[in-house]
């Protein structure tokens, strides 16, 4: 019997790694992407609906999940991968910074999240992976991405919270928590960094595939570092 998944940001590099990993172990995938973006070869798979939804706005977190039931039925994990990143250091950090990374890294995740908690609570039940950054959880990290850190720090406290309050109801959450992910925009920004030591798309999403699985059924309140050698 297959089981069905929530991915945000499934037209990213990470969202279609995701997304294909999930298909993989027998999950049908409801996906969203913003108007005009593509999900590469997992538009035409049977077991992907790509679902067009801003998850910066609560009323769009709740017609997704509205749009996942009807369409496939429970929603048994939820990977929440929509985010941004920007480089600033703490003096030259603007308020305007702190809004647009809050924005994209916490709001989203929130909202999604408390929209699918409803749902599982309901249901009694199911996993959601939340997406976290090294600088947020590693001493002296954060140098120069202020605003990212700050946001993503959020997202350690948002597991922590869905982790006490999902107890009772068989809901858990993880973060997964990635370095530097090799992927090109990242590789055009930091064209002499050694591409080498970084994690790829497709190892997040074998952590991913992992947590939606019955193997880490056990796993509770978890944090997983997937940093290879940066």
């Amino acid at each position: 019997m297959s089981k069905n998944a929530i991915v945000t940001g499934s037209a990213g590099n990470m969202g279609t790694a995701v997304v294909g990993k999930l298909l993989k172990i027998g999950y049908r995938v409801v996906g969203t992407a913003l108007p005009g973006e593509n999900c590469g070869e997992y538009e035409a798979n049977p077991d992907f609906f790509k679902y067009e939804a801003d998850v910066t706005k609560p009323e769009e977190c709740k017609d997704l999940v509205a749009q996942a039931r009807q369409k496939y039925g429970d929603i048994n994990f939820a990977a929440l991968l929509v985010g941004g990143f920007g480089m600033q250091s703490f003096e030259d950090t603007s308020l305007e910074d702190i809004h647009k990374m809050f924005q994209l890294n916490f709001e989203t995740a929130f909202l999604s999240s408390q929209a699918i908690y409803r749902e599982m609570k309901q249901q009694n039940g199911g996993k959601i992976v939340l997406i976290g950054a090294k600088p947020a959880l590693e001493k002296g990290a954060s140098a120069g991405v202020t605003a990212y850190a700050l946001s993503k720090s959020l997202i350690f406290k948002l597991a922590e919270h869905i982790n006490a309050e999902g107890a009772e109801h068989n809901i858990t959450a993880s973060v997964v928590v990635p370095s530097v992910l090799d992927t090109p925009p990242n590789r055009e920004s930091m064209s002499e960094a050694d591409f080498s030591k970084w994690v790829s798309p497709e190892e997040v999403a074998d952590v991913v595939a992992f947590i939606a699985s019955d193997a880490s059924s056990a796993m509770r309140d978890a944090v997983y570092r997937v940093y290879a050698e940066s």
